[in-house]
């Protein structure tokens, strides 16, 4: 019974990934970042807990960690032909998923480390910081203080009322807080492979979320449209890479967010969608089943231990 507990949160990210597709299709944009990136979270967390108690209970069944554990019978588990194998693939997903994620939180922070120490030895003008370089490219940094990074190149291939457009965007991101929307979608995406998707989904609610914020301070949607796809179209062609932390008017599906732009704002919804409800539903389901199981193998090792019932 608590292998198949432990089962349910690896198997939740898969049924919640149809509804997170669609989440922008029914959610504004800022509520679209906050039904998505909650949820997303709560299964990672349900998703590892699953694993590291699999884990566990293989190794428990290793004469040499039953000793270290100071097992005075054996740890009752189902067949070990069962749970010996799934212990081992547990335990090998979660060495992969750590390396991949200690990878990327490395490849990040020197990448960020970067960035702001070629912004800081540029003049900024409050907020905005202009780097001499022949490749368009435009972001928002993230940390104290914000900075919103654009190149020379950048700047020649927008017109005045296209700039007004793209610093806003810009700052909308640094306002929103994206990059930790953003941050908390890559350590879910290293979690579990079915919420990969979801961490692109994230990504683009995050621009749009930034495109309506500047569409409403320049007060025209079909400038910011402008602005964004020629932007997005130089920014390709010099082939710029930047951190997964900090987000920029260039990234996304351009074209899916250039017709929204082109279309009337769209409305806040009066009350939840049943997007969001299932993909609560499925987040609290991971973390209860989760926790049971985790909480059942805890009882199981007292017992084995032979301090149930003192």
């Amino acid at each position: 019974m608590t292998l198949v507990v432990l089962l349910m949160p690896l198997l939740l990210p898969c049924v919640a990934l149809l509804p997170a597709r669609r989440a922008l299709e029914r959610c504004s944009p800022q509520a679209a970042l906050w039904t998505l990136t909650v949820p997303v979270l709560l299964l990672a967390a349900g998703t590892v807990t699953a694993l590291g108690t699999l884990a566990l209970t293989g190794l428990l069944r290793i004469p040499a960690f039953a000793a270290l554990a100071e097992l005075v019978q054996p740890l009752r588990t189902s067949s070990p032909r069962l749970v010996l194998p799934l212990a081992a693939l547990a335990a090998g997903l979660l060495l992969i998923a750590a390396l991949a994620l200690g990878r990327s939180v490395v490849r990040q922070a020197v990448g960020l480390r970067t960035a702001r120490s070629e912004a800081g030895r540029r003049p900024a003008a409050g907020d905005l910081c202009v780097v001499d370089s022949p490749r368009p490219d435009a972001y928002a940094l993230p940390g104290r203080p914000h900075r919103i990074v654009v190149t020379t190149a950048m700047l020649r291939s927008l017109d005045a009322r296209e700039r007004e457009a793209l610093f806003a965007h810009e700052r909308a991101h640094n306002a929103g807080g994206h990059h930790y929307f953003l941050v908390a979608a890559e350590l879910a995406a290293h979690c579990h492979p079915a919420l990969r998707p979801v961490r692109e989904a994230i990504r683009l609610a995050a621009e749009r979320a930034a495109d309506e914020t500047a569409a409403a301070t320049v007060g025209d949607r079909r400038v910011t449209a402008h602005a964004i796809a020629r932007a997005a179209l130089a920014a390709r062609a010099a082939d710029t890479s930047r951190p997964a932390a900090t987000p920029a008017a260039t990234s996304g599906p351009v074209p899916r967010r250039v017709t929204a732009l082109l279309h009337p704002a769209p409305r806040t919804p009066r009350a939840m969608s049943w997007i969001a409800a299932l993909l609560a539903a499925c987040a609290l389901l991971s973390c209860a089943t989760a926790a049971t199981g985790a909480l059942h193998v805890h009882q199981d090792i007292e017992v084995a231990q032979g301090e149930a019932g003192r």
